[in-house]
């Protein structure tokens, strides 16, 4: 499993247009909302912890269809599933290879998108933290959502519309503690209950995932 998860992320050292992508697009996302509210730094401000988040999540969810896709094309797939790897295992190591190549450049350019919203110098470790965890929960979702919809017609389209709804607590949980710590208060609770999700998520995603990978 370790062994995967090293080839997962030397493939994305050497192929970084995903995560380049996933990154550009959060930038520009974010950069989209002072043109379509007005450059008031009040009104960004109360805007930021939302479009943080939402724009985050949108990011992330960009190269989730080829997490399995190449793989099953070229066979490499049923290798990995005959090499003594349970099913649960391969989406494990999955889920965090997308999580750590994709989240993680995403939380370095927090403090730029949060500059662009006005979202206020202190908020910036909580955004982080939150987005953080609200991208591995997504991560989770994801690897499950693209196990289930691979070698279905149109499976990029499906993919979002399956992860999308089960992802929006996570966006509630995220905004309310970026928004808490702007207002300088406790965003311990909000951030709680994004772990909460993610523990929820960490056993039974890989699971499900690795069913239907076996059932392909």
């Amino acid at each position: 499993m370790i062994a995967l998860l090293q080839r997962e992320l030397l493939l994305a050292a050497r192929h970084p247009a995903d995560t380049l992508a996933a990154v550009l697009f959060f930038l520009l996302v974010t950069a989209l909302f002072p043109f379509g509210v007005g450059p008031a730094p009040d009104a960004l401000a109360r805007l930021a912890p939302g479009a943080l988040t939402a724009a985050a999540l949108l990011a992330a969810l960009l190269p989730l269809d080829r997490l399995f896709g190449a793989e099953a094309e070229d066979g490499s797939l049923d290798q990995l599933l005959l090499s003594g790897l349970s099913g649960m295992q391969i989406a494990g190591a999955k889920a965090a290879a997308h999580w750590l190549t994709t989240a993680g450049p995403l939380l370095l350019a927090v403090p730029v998108a949060g500059a662009m919203l006005n979202l206020p110098v202190e908020a910036w470790p909580v955004a982080m933290l939150a987005l953080g965890l609200a991208t591995l929960f997504l991560s989770l979702l994801g690897t499950m959502a693209a196990a289930l919809t691979l070698g279905a017609r149109r499976g990029g389209v499906l993919l979002p519309l399956l992860v999308l709804p089960l992802a929006i607590p996570a966006v509630i949980f995220g905004a309310a503690a970026i928004e808490a710590a702007a207002g300088s208060v406790s965003p311990r609770p909000f951030l709680l209950l994004l772990g909460a999700l993610v523990a929820a998520a960490l056993p039974l995603a890989p699971l499900a995932a690795g069913a239907a990978l076996r059932a392909e």
